[in-house]
């Protein structure tokens, strides 16, 4: 993504809404914080103003001002009447829910992905989540109505996967079964959704950055002859560590969350999120089964990779966790 002057005050701005929210102490202070954020991200989303770009930061827009509308409407109630009940709570829930795209309010998400530069994806996938669940980490409690949250955005997000031939959307519904692992951390403590959260984004970089130096945006690209069998291999690792395949990095974070739930014991929401993680982890496998053992013929004086950096790069951050894991004292 070429960086011009305009680029440069959206980013800024962008990073300054999200700062503003994440460190205020009034909601409605946190409300603006969100609205900055926005304002800044439409531009950028249609940068290169194309129709499907134009579409996606249409959808993004309508769906973030009525969850924006939501929520200060729930903010004007709780600072006029001085009242904090649990409907009061659910309302404001309901709107974060809505700007983070978990279910059942994940509708947009796939499809405004799918209008995406693989730069805004990434955007979309990581730094965008931050403001709405910070201010979720407030309200959050554990009850029924969370717990049905984190069931649905598991569920959602391992089904919606399935007969996807578009990378970016295959990444959407990954990213929101993530958020249903992310909101389990919050419920834990900052502490555990701040690891998950850094390493989910580590490992989103590592495979954007591959797809992006590439120009892969569906899935027969990825089978295709002309694709370096190195830059697959390393692309495939980076999937499967996102998708949470020990020894990889992306398997320990599900590891911490997965002990200390069950040492809150609330063991049924954990037994269901890890046989969701493992329906994810077949279709990551069966494209690379596929991608590996049928179709990777290529002729030996094409093997030369123009893209070594990248691919240590996203190495290092796969393989990252063997050494963590006998670092960090999981007891």
């Amino acid at each position: 993504m070429m960086m011009n002057l305009s680029s440069l005050l959206f980013l800024s701005t962008l990073i300054m809404g999200t700062l503003i929210t994440i460190s205020a102490k009034s909601w409605i202070i946190m409300w603006i914080g969100l609205e900055i954020n926005l304002l800044s991200f439409i531009p950028m989303m249609n940068k290169n103003k194309t129709p499907f770009e134009s579409e996606s930061s249409i959808k993004y827009f309508m769906t973030q001002a009525m969850a924006s509308m939501l929520l200060l409407m729930t903010i004007l109630i709780t600072e006029m009447m001085t009242m904090n009940s649990e409907w009061i709570s659910m309302l404001m829930l309901s709107a974060l829910f809505i700007k983070m795209g978990a279910p059942p309010f994940h509708f947009w998400f796939p499809a405004v992905m799918q209008g995406l530069s693989w730069m805004n994806c990434m955007l979309l996938m990581t730094w965008q989540k931050i403001a709405p669940m910070v201010m979720m980490g407030y309200q959050l409690w554990m009850g029924m109505f969370s717990n049905s949250i984190i069931l649905m955005s598991v569920i959602v997000g391992a089904i919606g996967g399935f007969n996807q031939t578009s990378i970016r959307k295959l990444l959407a519904y990954s990213s929101i079964s993530h958020l249903g692992w992310m909101i389990t951390a919050m419920m834990m403590g900052t502490w555990y959704w701040t690891m998950y959260f850094v390493m989910y984004t580590l490992l989103n970089i590592a495979v954007v950055i591959i797809m992006n130096s590439n120009s892969m945006y569906y899935l027969p690209q990825v089978f295709s002859f002309k694709m370096n069998s190195n830059v697959k291999f390393m692309l495939f690792m980076s999937m499967l560590s996102l998708g949470g395949l020990p020894p990889f990095l992306g398997f320990l974070p599900k590891w911490m969350i997965i002990q200390n739930s069950m040492g809150m014991e609330n063991s049924f929401i954990i037994i269901m999120m890890v046989m969701t993680t493992m329906i994810t982890l077949y279709f990551y496998l069966r494209m690379t089964y596929s991608a590996f053992t049928i179709n990777n013929q290529m002729p030996y004086w094409l093997m030369e990779s123009k893209n070594k950096s990248v691919m240590y790069m996203s190495m290092i951050i796969s393989l990252m966790s063997i050494p963590l894991i006998t670092m960090i004292n999981l007891y």
